[in-house]
């Protein structure tokens, strides 16, 4: 058992896991505290599409009488609903899946598991992972978004009903909810982390996503689903180099999150980063809402085939009439030319942002709005899951309700390690 007085749902993954290895916390103590946990308060917040609290204890024991088997040995997990695992329903959200039990492990489910890790249920997602929400509420005030996509995932472990969950990002379903929610989330560099297993919207855009509540949560679940040797990056020694970008869709954040992101900035730059601004060239970016979009909505049309031509009826109005409806009606040569305009946005991004350590953005246009209808908007997320860029939020002031707000921390792609790098900084100079 754990050596102190603390409540094991509250420990950071990284804590529980050291705990675990060292012989002061049982898997089992910190499942049955995770289990306690959501019995309080997941009416409220309804985080969790599927549990089996048996199956997870189960798990717990088996790892408790093992070796440590990796850098998530007896740690809880919760996955997106969109997720396969070959002992639990994957449900999308939507009465065409109910019930539906796959063959097997999605990949990363299978590296978790021979990482040591306990697969504790599924969490709630939008539909399909797309616009129409499910029942989670915001754990910090039930009358707010969480955000979605991955609204479950990041619900849950903000509340302490899990340390770590893996969400997806198609637009901003990984990056918004975990600032709305206030934890850490990343979206990894395209490619970077298998979707094997992953109910596919877009195959050019999906990506796995991570939540927890620390920077070194993040980088030891990232090593797992990598299947990288989980080496934890430490804050950088020197300032960075961090470029502030707005975006042209500045006007659209609320007060509080242009005040936060801009003060950040100048305290960031007090305590020694060189910071300078980044404007994306408009007749280069100018169309890149629409060029996600037909990217988007023309892959999905045709991923959900059998949905569409088997169960239409059972799709929510707002998919069916909204992302399908666009997709189907995108003629091929539209889809094309979104590409490469996608593809000529990567290549000025690559160049652009391997000049910088990090970009300085916002993570959602502001606090979780008030109301479950909708999920809040995606507009600063999709143009980096657009370019394939690798991104973090961290918690960072709070809106005019005291909901959290976020700041996004984009690295050039595939320089994932130095995103955590600067990410360390900036979080200790912020914290000073």
């Amino acid at each position: 058992m754990l050596t102190t007085d603390l409540d094991p749902a509250t420990l950071t993954a990284s804590q529980a896991a050291d705990a675990i290895a060292e012989g002061r916390l049982t898997s089992e103590a910190l499942l049955r505290a995770c289990l306690d946990r959501i019995a309080l308060r997941d009416d409220a917040v309804g985080a969790w599409a599927f549990l089996d609290p048996d199956l997870a204890l189960a798990a717990a024991r088996a790892a408790d009488r093992g070796p440590v088997r990796g850098p998530l040995h007896g740690v809880p997990v919760g996955l997106k609903d969109i997720i396969d695992t070959y002992d639990m329903p994957t449900q999308c959200n939507s009465p065409i899946h109910a019930g539906r039990r796959p063959y097997a492990d999605s990949a990363v489910a299978a590296l978790i598991r021979a990482a040591g890790g306990i697969i504790l249920g599924k969490t709630v997602t939008t539909e399909f992972a797309n616009r129409f929400p499910g029942a989670t509420r915001n754990p910090l005030n039930p009358a707010h978004t969480p955000g979605g996509s991955s609204s479950g995932s990041a619900a849950a472990v903000a509340d302490g009903q899990v340390p770590l969950a893996l969400g997806t990002q198609t637009s901003g379903s990984m990056i918004r909810p975990a600032a709305y929610c206030g934890v850490v989330g990343y979206k990894p560099s395209f490619g970077e982390v298998s979707r094997v297993g992953v109910f596919q919207q877009s195959g050019t855009l999906d990506t796995v996503g991570l939540c927890a509540r620390s920077l070194e949560d993040v980088q030891r679940l990232r090593a797992v689903v990598s299947r990288i040797p989980y080496v934890p990056v430490g804050a950088s020694a020197t300032a960075p180099r961090i470029a502030l970008c707005r975006t042209p869709e500045w006007a659209e954040a609320s007060p509080a999150a242009q005040q936060a992101l801009t003060e950040a900035a100048a305290r960031l730059a007090a305590a020694g980063a060189t910071v300078t601004d980044l404007e994306l060239p408009a007749a280069l970016f100018g169309g890149w809402p629409d060029a996600h979009r037909r990217i988007a909505n023309f892959e999905g049309a045709r991923n959900f085939g059998f949905e569409r031509h088997r169960h239409r009826a059972l799709i929510s109005k707002a998919l069916g009439e909204g992302r399908i409806r666009d997709g189907e009606t995108t003629p091929l040569d539209a889809y094309i030319a979104a590409q490469r305009a996608a593809e000529a946005m990567r290549a000025w991004a690559d160049e652009a942002l391997d000049a910088v350590d990090v970009v300085l953005t916002l993570s959602a246009a502001g606090e979780a709005p008030v109301g479950l209808a909708a999920t809040g908007s995606a507009t600063f997320n999709s143009l980096w899951t657009l370019l394939y860029t690798p991104c973090l939020t961290l918690p960072h002031g709070a809106g005019p309700t005291g909901l959290p707000l976020g700041l996004q921390l984009v690295s050039a792609r595939y320089e994932d390690e130095r995103l955590f790098a600067a990410a360390g900084w900036v979080q200790s100079a912020l914290a000073a």
